[in-house]
């Protein structure tokens, strides 16, 4: 009797466990540009999101958010979810919104300006191009994503860590070429802290500023929030500035709570008022 039960389990399971497959496709979320950059002299590589709706209504234009570390091998592909996420009309967070992840070629070469102390130079003997690849976004980069895709003019920048130094640095002298800054675990430690004793260059009057940060120690710390604290008291009559701290999160994965934050409270509240 035993042997009748096993014998039937055995034909039931494999009957109902070769399952067809009636179809295979790649799985895609969106493009990848090779680009060549005349101002950085190489060849660099940009991946793109693009909202389910995109192709469905050709009337409809898009917020750009502009992600550094967007490899998708770092963090396209994560963020894009939270957008998608987001966006949703059942979470109704923000705008479907196009994603431009710049991947990396040298992140410490292009995230950084010159640095004044020996032991960064020593450190990191490539850095200092910053300025050039800032050059990259504004002149080259950001009017080919405004001339190639359906893309409003507003304009979103995430960055973490070195990727968050250059978000500041862009945010203290080239505001304009962003509306929403999401700075996250910033390396202000970077040329003796010098970028945090700079003054702002240009207004940054209608801007929208979230500062986030984990458990990373004490100097990681002190500095998001000295970042904070600088905004507030030079800045707080221009900008929305928000600031969160992640106490259960650390340099390494702050950076997913810490988007998904950023975009509650920039986002959210304009969603909002509309």
């Amino acid at each position: 009797m035993n042997k009748i039960v096993v014998l039937i389990c055995i034909v039931f399971f494999t009957t109902f466990a070769n399952a067809q497959i009636l179809k295979q496709s790649e799985f895609t979320i969106g493009e990848t540009l090779e680009l060549k950059s005349n101002i950085l002299n190489e060849n660099r590589t940009v991946n793109i999101y693009l909202p389910t709706s995109y192709h469905q209504d050709s009337s409809k234009n898009y917020p750009v958010l502009y992600l550094l570390d967007g490899s998708k091998d770092e963090d396209f592909i994560h963020v894009s979810g939270i957008v998608q996420f987001c966006s949703f009309s059942w979470i109704k967070i923000m705008e479907e919104s196009i994603v431009v992840g710049i991947g990396n070629v040298d992140r410490k070469r292009d995230f950084t300006y010159p640095s004044t102390m020996e032991i960064d130079r020593k450190e990191f003997p490539t850095s200092g191009k910053s300025e050039k690849f800032i050059d990259f976004i504004e002149t080259e980069l950001q009017p080919l994503i405004t001339k190639k895709y359906r893309a409003t003019e507003n304009r979103t920048l995430i960055g973490q860590s070195l990727g968050g130094l250059l978000t500041t640095e862009i945010l203290f002298n080239r505001p304009q070429l962003f509306d929403n800054y999401i700075i996250i675990s910033p390396s202000l430690w970077w040329d003796d802290e010098k970028l945090l004793k700079q003054n702002f260059k240009k207004s940054l009057k209608g801007k929208s500023i979230y500062i986030g940060g984990g458990k990373e120690g004490a100097t990681m710390e002190r500095l998001a929030q000295s970042l904070f604290f600088k905004l507030s008291l030079e800045k707080k009559d221009e900008v929305q500035l928000f600031f969160q701290y992640f106490d259960k999160q650390d340099h390494g994965d702050t950076l997913h709570l810490a988007v998904y934050d950023a975009f509650e409270k920039l986002f959210k509240r304009n969603e909002t008022k509309n």
